[in-house]
């Protein structure tokens, strides 16, 4: 069960790494139309969704390790 729980926890955080860098890399794109708001605010969307999504593989995370921590307290 840890060694499962230790994965899970390792796959989480590096989910949320990946979205964290593709947030970065659609905010790098950004370009002066949507800066501006002179066009759809596509990149602006896009970017909320991966960092929503960082926050969310974070907070699996912190569960899992909490979780994991509560199964090997001693008795």
């Amino acid at each position: 069960m840890q060694t499962f729980l230790i994965i899970l926890i390792v796959v989480a955080a590096i989910a949320a790494l990946v979205s964290l860098i593709r947030g970065i890399v659609i905010f790098l794109k950004t370009s002066q139309a949507d800066l501006t708001g002179s066009g759809p605010n596509l990149s602006g969307l896009r970017q909320n969704k991966m960092m929503w999504r960082r926050v969310q593989f974070q907070a699996l995370a912190v569960v899992l390790i909490v979780l994991l921590l509560l199964l090997n307290r001693p008795d």
